[in-house]
């Protein structure tokens, strides 16, 4: 990092006489060149319509005049040539204004410092810093605090910090004064944190000298420094506080600089200070503002806002809109994004902020994936061109769609654009093709990063967990540390996320571990993914040690807690925490009820779970959504209540989806109810004829009526639709590695010593009144076939493995992709009994708590 020791100012006159003011034109060194002389009267017009052509602000026919009076041999004086160059930096025409001083070369006249001042401006405006640095150096003598000021701003513009800091010590050794313009821009080159350090010095050097309060951007410049250098907002309220003069700028800077550093509270408090102390907001205060309640998720304050800007007539504002379709799509309670859409759609002006808000709203509202592919197709053929963001978004779109295609396309419009290098977008990339399955692209994608950085190995870790492959995740992590990266709270939440999805608890209690070693254990991040993990594991007991211990929780921490009961279930102790969580003053939101509705649902509690149904409107404003009225078909369905669920799901509000008509089949499979069952299964094929789970549940159904002829006919579909059964498993963690079973696993290396184990329990149990049942075996088989067949299931085979590779004094833990068949269930708690280990076992709706020959679903499942 750089170092720097600021030399005492060589003169220091009181503050009051301190500024240096650009001398006036009477004072300026005398010209070398002749003084301007009255030319004849055919010239005075074309001088007088100069001058009125840039007084009245029109450049392009200021300019024309001058090269008619050049051709003619006349010019006009230095003031004239400086009021054009002016007036083409202020109008942004800076190709006129190189043309101007092409015209002024000609003319012999001597440029004093006002007009080299402006030349140096100009240039560094358009970019040519190379010109605005060879003139400030041709200036010598005729250098002024300006022309410091000038190139000073030029370097940090231009984003060369260091050269601005180097500049403005080279100055301050000549023995030159800095003026608040100079402060500013040096300051400014100190917002970061590699030059944090020396904006700390050049501060302490400011209030020496007396500019603190001698302009406001001097203010504003030193509130970014401590913000962009360190995050540091104790330091830049006491700046803002100490500030005699406040304009809209300083607040609009302070409640934005809130709002990024995650203090949105503190971004409204401001704002409503700002109006009390009244000073009128403008389209960037609104916007900030507006950012603000989206961080809080304040949808009352949003559409309060939102009526000011009606009001004040910023509603059509591209910046106030983009702020407003970003708030309606993350404040709004029942996932829909029809009021962001009409913003967006009201709007009169789009650019690319716009688009992108709108797109990445329906991306992140869930199930408007589609929708946001087309809002993608609709920019790139109009006139505003899609950014690395916009990009980012649509590619994280086609990722949910599990669309690879359609996001190698997308990809291709961004390596025409020259954004396919930007990590943003490699991030994106690698993300879509891990949730497509596609997990050697997804590497390829991460390995041709130009540069990765911490997102992107976070990106990649979290795409391994998610695809259960954990050792090339702990591979990588161990990559980051050896590359001094740097690992994040993210990283470890990706990682427990992963030994979760498998249910490897040795793997999450080292993860554990290294988190306490990384000093992360007290983010709240970190927390929330300790208990989804332990819960997930079946340990909720260790979940709940973990919720105990955070100070700070938030509605993702009770929604996880609620939820670990509920899938283990606890019902009571579930809506224990939910209780507890309404007193503590946390707002539920739907994914609470989600797990409050799971909860009930488990415990066969139908008239609690009609209660909290009822009140997710009634007292939080929660809209029912699809997945609500599933929980109730599921409450219903579980119970046996049939013809209950079904009038239930004809009077919905909405049109029953795949998703509820497919809970109501399982109930019907579990009751054997054919005829509802067939409705239900003729329901999801209308609305997707390639659903594979209606036409298992289906056909188990018939099997196990017995009906095998419908069996064979629903087989036959399948197999020429192409329709492929997900194949059943069971996995169990081992010494650290998890080990996998199908039906009839033969491929283990303990393959004799596991079927030994399972012949011995088969005895074992039948002795304590075990009976097989075979209506469990959906397949034309002969009884004694059946009975085998039951002792092939994967759940049995990983049972046993767990009995001969497991300590004695821990408990069995094994996880099933589907459903638990019920003779295995029955089976397990036999096998708890006359082997007196505590066997834990997750299906893909709840966990079963073995013990004793007990389960902790009381058979209601």
């Amino acid at each position: 990092m750089m170092t720097l020791s600021l030399p005492a100012p060589a003169k220091i006159p009181p503050p009051s006489s301190f500024k240096p003011s650009n001398p006036s034109r009477e004072n300026l060194p005398p010209s070398s060149s002749p003084p301007f002389i009255a030319q004849p009267t055919t010239s005075e017009p074309l001088s007088n319509r100069l001058i009125y052509h840039v007084n009245e602000g029109r450049v392009q026919k200021a300019i024309f005049t001058l090269d008619l009076m050049t051709q003619k041999g006349n010019h006009p004086d230095l003031d004239t040539y400086s009021l054009l160059l002016k007036s083409c930096i202020r109008s942004r025409n800076f190709h006129l204004g190189k043309l101007v001083h092409s015209l002024l070369t000609r003319s012999k006249l001597e440029p004093n410092s006002v007009i080299l001042n402006s030349l140096i401006s100009l240039y560094s405006k358009c970019g040519d810093l190379n010109e605005a640095n060879k003139i400030f150096k041709s200036m010598g003598n005729k250098r002024d605090i300006v022309s410091w000021s000038s190139m000073i701003s030029s370097y940090v513009n231009r984003g060369k910090q260091v050269d601005a800091i180097h500049m403005f010590v080279e100055m301050l050794e000549l023995g030159f004064c800095p003026n608040e313009y100079c402060f500013s821009a040096v300051i400014r080159a100190c917002s970061n944190t590699e030059n944090v350090a020396i904006g700390h010095i050049i501060y302490g050097f400011l209030l020496k000298c007396g500019y603190f309060d001698s302009d406001v951007c001097v203010g504003c410049a030193l509130i970014d420094m401590f913000v962009k250098g360190s995050g540091d907002l104790e330091s830049a309220y006491k700046v803002f506080d100490k500030m005699t003069e406040k304009n809209t700028v300083a607040w609009t800077l302070m409640i934005t600089r809130c709002t990024q550093l995650g203090c949105p509270r503190d971004a409204i408090r401001l704002f409503l200070d700002m109006i009390l102390s009244g000073f009128l907001p403008d389209r960037f205060t609104l916007s900030g503002v507006v950012s603000a309640c989206s961080e809080l998720e304040s949808f009352t304050l949003g559409k309060q806002l939102h009526s000011w800007a009606i009001r004040t007539g910023l509603a059509l504002d591209v910046c106030v809109g983009c702020s407003l379709v970003d708030m309606y799509a993350k404040c709004t309670v029942d996932g829909s994004v029809d009021d962001s859409r009409k913003v967006f759609d009201r709007m009169l002006d789009h650019n690319v902020m716009s688009w992108t808000a709108i797109i990445t709203g329906y991306v992140q509202s869930g199930g408007h994936d589609k929708e946001a592919v087309k809002l993608f197709s609709d920019m790139i053929q109009g006139q505003v061109a899609p950014n690395h963001f916009t990009f980012a978004s649509v590619l994280k779109a086609c990722g949910n769609l599990l669309d690879s295609s359609v996001a190698e396309q997308v990809y291709t419009h961004a390596m025409k654009r020259g954004l396919a290098l930007d990590d943003c977008v490699g991030n994106s990339l690698i993300s879509m093709y891990a949730r497509s399955g596609r997990m050697e692209d997804a590497r390829k994608a991460f390995e041709s990063l130009f540069e990765k950085n911490l997102v992107s190995y976070n990106t990649m870790v979290d795409a391994y967990a998610k695809n259960l492959n954990s050792g090339k995740a702990f591979e990588l992590l161990h990559e980051i540390e050896d590359t001094g990266v740097g690992t994040s709270a993210y990283t470890f939440a990706s990682l427990l996320s992963g030994a979760s999805s498998i249910g490897a608890i040795g793997k999450g209690e080292q993860i554990h571990a290294r988190i306490i070693k990384s000093g992360f254990e007290s983010n709240r991040c970190i927390y929330n993914a300790l208990i989804s993990m332990y819960s997930r594991c079946g340990s909720v007991e260790a979940a709940f040690q973990v919720f105990k211990e955070m100070e700070d929780r938030n509605v993702i921490s009770w929604t996880s807690m609620i939820t670990g009961f509920a899938k283990h279930g606890f019902a009571a102790r579930a809506l224990e925490i939910f209780y507890k969580m309404l007193a503590d003053g946390i707002k539920p939101n739907g994914i609470t009820y989600i797990a409050v509705l799971s909860a009930c649902s488990h415990a066969g509690l139908i008239s609690e779970g009609w209660k909290h149904f009822r009140s997710m409107y009634d007292e939080h404003g929660i809209v029912q959504r699809m997945e609500h009225y599933a929980c109730m078909v599921d409450l219903l369905g579980r119970s046996g209540s049939l013809a209950e669920a079904l009038e239930f799901i004809r009077s919905m509000p909405l049109s029953a989806d795949v998703l509820v008509w497919r809970t109501f089949l399982g109930a019907c499979r579990v009751h054997g109810d054919t005829e509802l069952g067939k409705h239900a299964a003729e329901m999801i094929l209308e609305q997707d004829p390639h659903d594979p789970a209606a036409h298992i549940l289906l056909s188990n159904l018939y099997a196990s009526a017995g009906h095998w002829e419908y069996v064979a006919n629903i087989r036959k579909r399948m197999k020429e639709r192409n329709l492929i059964k997900e194949a059943g498993c069971s996995w169990i963690e081992a010494d650290n590695k998890v080990h996998k079973f199908h039906v009839g696993e033969t491929s283990h290396p303990k393959t004799l010593e596991i079927y030994a184990e399972l012949d011995q329990l088969a005895l074992k149990i039948k002795e304590f009144g075990y009976l097989p049942d075979t209506n469990f075996v959906l397949h034309e088989l002969e009884e004694e076939q059946k009975v085998q067949y039951l002792f092939q299931h994967s759940e049995k085979i990983a049972v046993a493995f767990g009995l001969i590779s497991t300590s004695k004094s821990k408990p069995i833990r094994v996880f099933k992709n589907l459903r638990v068949c019920g003779d295995c269930h029955t089976a397990i708690k036999y096998i708890s009994m006359v082997t007196g280990r505590e066997i834990v076992l997750r299906d893909s709706n709840r966990f079963h708590h073995i013990k004793d020959g007990k389960c902790s679903c009381n058979d209601y499942w």
